[in-house]
């Protein structure tokens, strides 16, 4: 294992080749804290080409997700900075966005508590989110004299919502419950507490049984052709599919079909 972060606690079950990042700072409902952004940021660019993960889930320890910049490590810290700095901050937390949109591996959000700030923007770019019962959501950015368009979260939300209620949530920074979050499709699922990392690791389970570079290759096509007319995105498609054609899996696929029995992907 190459990765050994010192901010949050890391397991890969070399059973499931699933990876766990767990953030653990419980007392503080796991906010961020500078160390936590840049080692978050780390993982995320290692993890797309680590050894033995074929997918990822994170969550928090506690009662919380999390929620947010810690008040004190980082948000009273950056109070006074010139604008180069408090740039350079920024920059370090869409790093962290990128680093996870760039991930081919599948990354599956358990949300065991309260979602919020920073919290809700790296929940928005997890693949998919199962949620518990008690996991509001809030991009709070607003409520603290910031513009709602951070870290990504105007690129993103619109995507998973929709634009009339991604402008409402990120305008107000109002609270949503998990009940209407999961009806407006920002949650995948809605568990009770007890199971939400359970469901969510079944879920990453099931992803990293399957066929890992096309996983991979529909993540990028799911954002990078948002940019794209339907002229180029089905160019697109067509090559990259015709590239995995020629790949182990497929014929994989197809020799299991005729064996009636499952796949053994790489």
């Amino acid at each position: 294992m190459t990765l050994r972060p010192t901010s949050f606690l890391y397991e890969l079950d070399p059973q499931t080749s699933v990876a766990t990042i767990t953030l653990n700072r419980p007392e503080r409902l796991n906010a961020l804290t500078f160390a936590v952004y840049a080692e978050l940021r780390d993982a995320f660019r290692t993890l797309d080409t680590e050894p033995g993960v074929r997918a990822i889930v994170i969550t928090g320890a506690g009662r919380a997700f999390c929620s947010g910049g810690d008040v004190e490590d980082i948000i009273g810290a950056l109070l006074g900075k010139d604008l180069k700095a408090l740039h350079d901050f920024t920059q370090l937390t869409c790093d962290l966005i990128i680093a996870m949109r760039r991930c081919r591996r599948p990354i599956v959000g358990a949300l065991n508590g309260t979602v919020a700030g920073a919290g809700a923007v790296i929940a928005a770019a997890c693949d998919i989110r199962i949620a518990a019962e008690s996991a509001k959501i809030a991009f709070l950015f607003t409520k603290v004299g910031l513009s709602g368009a951070d870290m990504g979260a105007a690129w993103l939300l619109p995507r998973i919502v929709g634009y009339g209620l991604a402008s409402e949530i990120l305008l107000t920074g109002d609270f949503v419950d998990a009940k209407r979050a999961y009806e407006v499709g920002l949650y995948n699922r809605v568990v009770p507490q007890a199971q939400v990392l359970a469901e969510a690791r079944g879920i990453a389970e099931k992803l990293a049984r399957g066929p890992t570079e096309a996983l991979g290759v529909t993540k990028q096509a799911l954002e990078g052709e948002a940019a794209l007319d339907l002229e180029a995105a089905l160019a697109y498609e067509a090559e990259v599919q015709a590239q995995l054609m020629q790949g182990p899996n497929f014929r994989e696929a197809h020799e299991a079909f005729k064996a009636k029995r499952d796949p053994k992907f790489i």
